[in-house]
């Protein structure tokens, strides 16, 4: 019988706009775009160059502190664009997908049968690696370390998030030869992490070569971070790598079948969207194969992931690799009376000065919320409403200061190799400070990786 671990501190934010459980029909995928703001701790240099033609699974760049991991296209066709910011800071590679995709053939084999370094191999060349993150720091994982754990988080409970069923039925074959695979590359355990209250998806459940733990209780419960911290906490040298479910799905058709087949099911989401399902579709894919004509009119917010760690992005961007869901909510830059003093009650709050906090606590009121902060940066003080909502040993706040002065010594004391960004959103959704608490924790992450590596 797997273990239960009860979340306490935490809450669920229920949003108008979940997806029906019902797929919409497949759309012809015309291009696609492999995006290197999505990687963390690499440097990137392109080996194409615009016309040139690819197969999936050719590199489009590559780590140049690392050759061996490649980044590759998810569609055959040619390459449109290189596209380069200030600096020429590359930000996107855009492929025109052929009708018909040709695969490069990297060779299928059992990973049971293979040795560790083979297996690192042939999933840095394929473009398979990258889905490996590593913590401390949620960088691409350094093929030259060892974990002494890998944890995969098999439920979402970020708002609206989509059903692992749903993303992952009928795969099983592809996920239990990805678990082979994965078992390779540590020597500790692969952790499974499942919805207590909920019927879990049989491929995750009747996987093989997994220690499964059940969680309960509210929003972090389902961020992997959550999980490693009540399961096996990291400390200064740990070495700990997470992977999504249906990334490990990807993996395992690389070995069943040999290609980088990166196929994969999204949940299109938010009050703003029409006709909410979920859609077959590719990794990289252009966003507006679904939200064109199937938003409401108006000032949208679109975003690639879920609306506490997504990306903002507009109708011609491209989904990111990590993220399996598109979310489009209201704006909310249209001025509103009275502001934050008129006591309404279809405002999401935590605290009990507003009298949507008994409709939250006490029923299932859905709210349809946009952007919008309601106030502006202030001064950062100690209010305890982080500690409320961050299921962690640490004190939030002042890990946060300490990031801002750039005090490392005190950032290592306080915790900061435990989290990442995801674990700390709730954080900036319930401060009063309206701080970017997200964004100055990568700037923690970042200094403390540059500085102690």
């Amino acid at each position: 019988m797997s273990d239960v671990k009860k979340i306490k501190r935490g809450v669920d934010i229920k949003l108008v706009g979940e997806a029906d459980k019902e797929f919409a029909p497949d759309k012809t995928v015309k291009t696609i775009a492999v995006k290197p703001v999505d990687f963390h701790g690499v440097r990137l240099k392109p080996t194409v160059k615009e016309g040139d033609e690819v197969k999936a699974g050719t590199p489009l760049f590559y780590n140049k502190d690392n050759e061996a991991v490649k980044f590759c296209s998810t569609v055959s066709g040619e390459v449109a664009q290189v596209v380069r910011g200030a600096k020429r800071r590359l930000l996107e590679i855009r492929v025109l997908a052929d009708k018909e995709a040709e695969y490069v053939d990297f060779g299928a084999a059992d990973p049971n049968t293979l040795e560790r370094e083979v297996i690192i191999e042939k999933m840095a060349a394929s473009g398979c690696w990258p889905f490996l993150k590593q913590r401390p720091y949620n960088v691409v994982a350094d093929t030259e370390k060892t974990p002494k754990a890998i944890f995969i988080s098999g439920f979402d409970s970020a708002p609206l998030a989509p059903d692992m069923s749903l993303l992952l039925e009928g795969q099983e074959k592809e996920f239990q030869a990805g678990i082979n695979a994965l078992k390779k590359l540590t020597d500790g355990k692969i952790h499974v992490g499942l919805n207590a209250k909920e019927k879990s998806s049989p491929v995750l459940t009747n996987a093989e070569g997994v220690t499964i733990t059940k969680y309960e209780g509210p929003h972090p419960a389902g961020a992997v971070g959550v999980q490693i911290a009540r399961v096996d906490p990291i400390y200064r040298g740990d070495i700990v790598w997470t992977i999504n479910p249906e990334h490990v799905v990807i993996i395992g058709r690389l070995f069943l079948e040999g290609k980088f087949d990166a196929r994969i099911r999204i949940a299109v989401t938010g009050s703003e969207v029409k006709d909410r399902k979920y859609h077959n579709t590719i990794i990289g894919a252009p966003v507006r194969n679904f939200t064109e004509g199937n938003t409401t009119e108006g000032n949208n917010r679109i975003i690639t992931g879920n609306v506490l760690t997504g990306t903002k992005i507009d109708d011609e961007g491209y989904l990111s690799i990590y993220e399996r869901q598109v979310t489009v909510i209201p704006e909310g830059d249209e001025p509103e009376f009275f502001g934050w003093l008129l006591p309404k009650t279809d405002k999401f709050s935590i605290s009990r000065t507003l009298p949507s906090w008994i409709q939250r606590k006490f029923g299932d009121k859905k709210y349809e919320l946009d952007t919008n902060t309601h106030g502006e940066r202030r001064a950062f003080v100690v209010s305890g409403e982080y500690e409320q909502v961050f299921p962690f040993d640490i004190y939030p706040v002042q890990l946060l200061k300490a990031v801002i002065v750039q005090d490392i010594e005190r950032m290592e004391n306080l915790g900061i190799y435990e989290v990442v960004e995801e674990d700390m959103a709730l954080c900036e959704v319930v401060c009063t400070s309206k701080m970017p608490v997200q964004s100055i924790l990568r700037d923690g992450l970042e200094l403390m990786r540059e500085e102690l590596g």
